[in-house]
């Protein structure tokens, strides 16, 4: 599984290296079309959570939504950030300046999430943001003109460390990727648990790219904690979930729990390595049949299920079309102000909304990983455990640092 998602991700680079733009009819649009930007991971260490991925959910939607809008064909480009906020700072500026870009989409990496939608700011185009989940995008770095979709650190460890604590167990311990991300998940985790009578015990962060965690796995050992909480995503927490497995974790009577968990992940983990995690998570492609059906498309342009990254890509840019469908135009702040008026009612969220600081509210689910034994197919991977409705998931505004939010 894994070597195959790096053998796509190198054939999918090389086709960039090609060409960089898409359309929807597969040819290069004429002067005047609309134009969105896919800024993505496209074969680094979170490819597999982005990528190609990223780029087919938002294609689907432009071909969903007929390939034209305002009587304009729509272009999708593409290009690859590298993890580097250099290289996606100077795209996001080409795009939107030269290449004329409206919005760019995806986003992963959070450094590089935060350092984008200040050029949208400055450039005044819109960033829509699925793949990265720092909260501080909708806190001190929220910006008129960018908007955080899927999922954050807050909607996520609200969810993990109030299912664990229910189950009593109180005391955590956390590694942590040492990283944006990393950090503000570490941040959020640690004080919903402390908030809620937890406490916690100790963290290590260790770097990205480590692919030895035996000294921070034999720490995390010693300590008195009843929850390891991985606080990382990609080829880190996957690493990170083995050597654990490997070190007798969840065997010495330790809860680990991974505070961002993809489906591929758990895919690429196998049910044996994964069982009984906790995750919060903001979709499954088996919750009914609307995510049903989107899975299937997907699935067969894709070869795998969607996950909430995907399914956030597609959902936000076929809400983004039809906002600038209703406000006649393409200006930034036109098309935000149609974006938090209009709900969002599909596969991906019901009655969901964009408040001001740029947080699309909607519910978040929290499921437990099947056991082998429990699995019906090889994407049969989660047992629902509940729901939490959109208004308690995220940060309430009465908490918020974004400066666009008034007392």
């Amino acid at each position: 599984m894994g070597r195959l998602n790096r053998l796509l991700g190198v054939g999918f680079a090389a086709a960039l290296a090609a060409s960089t733009v898409f359309t929807a009819a597969g040819a290069l649009a004429e002067d005047g079309a609309v134009k969105i930007g896919v800024l993505t991971d496209i074969s680094g260490q979170f490819s597999h959570e982005a990528g190609e991925g990223s780029v087919t959910a938002i294609k689907m939607a432009v071909e969903d939504f007929g390939g034209k809008v305002l009587d304009k064909p729509i272009e999708v480009l593409v290009a690859d950030h590298q993890n580097k906020p250099e290289v996606a700072v100077a795209k996001a500026k080409e795009w939107y300046e030269s290449e004329k870009v409206t919005m760019i989409g995806n986003l992963i990496n959070s450094g590089i999430a935060l350092a984008v939608a200040q050029v949208a700011k400055d450039e005044n185009g819109i960033a829509i943001v699925n793949g990265s989940g720092s909260s501080k995008l909708t806190g001190e770095g929220c910006t008129p003109n960018s908007i955080h979709y899927a999922y954050d650190t807050y909607a996520l460890a609200n969810g993990t460390a109030n299912e664990l604590i229910r189950q009593g167990k109180k005391n955590w311990y956390f590694l942590t990727a040492d990283y944006a991300f990393g950090h503000a998940l570490e941040g959020d985790a640690s004080a919903i648990v402390k908030e809620a009578g937890g406490a916690v015990s100790g963290a290590v962060r260790y770097p990205i790219e480590t692919s030895d965690h035996s000294a921070f796995m034999l720490q995390a050992q010693a300590s008195p904690a009843d929850v390891v909480a991985i606080a990382g995503s990609g080829t880190t927490f996957i690493n990170a979930v083995k050597s654990a497995g490997e070190f007798g974790l969840g065997a010495s009577g330790k809860t680990v729990a991974g505070l961002l968990v993809w489906v591929t992940d758990v895919h690429a983990l196998g049910l044996q390595a994964a069982q009984g995690m906790i995750l919060t998570n903001a979709f499954y492609w088996d919750r009914d049949d609307e995510t049903r059906a989107f899975a299937a498309k997907f699935e067969e342009k894709m070869g795998r299920k969607p996950h909430m990254g995907d399914a956030g890509d597609y959902s936000s840019t076929m809400h983004y079309l039809q906002a600038v469908e209703a406000a006649g135009t393409t200006e930034a702040q036109a098309v935000m102000a149609k974006m938090r008026e209009l709900p969002i009612n599909d596969f991906f969220a019901k009655n969901g909304k964009i408040r001001e600081d740029g947080r699309m509210v909607h519910d978040m689910y929290v499921y437990r990983v099947k056991a082998p034994a429990d699995s019906k197919s090889e994407w049969d991977v989660y047992d629902y455990v509940a729901t939490i409705p959109g208004d308690e998931a995220f940060r309430p505004l009465s908490e918020s640092a974004c400066p666009l939010v008034k007392d």
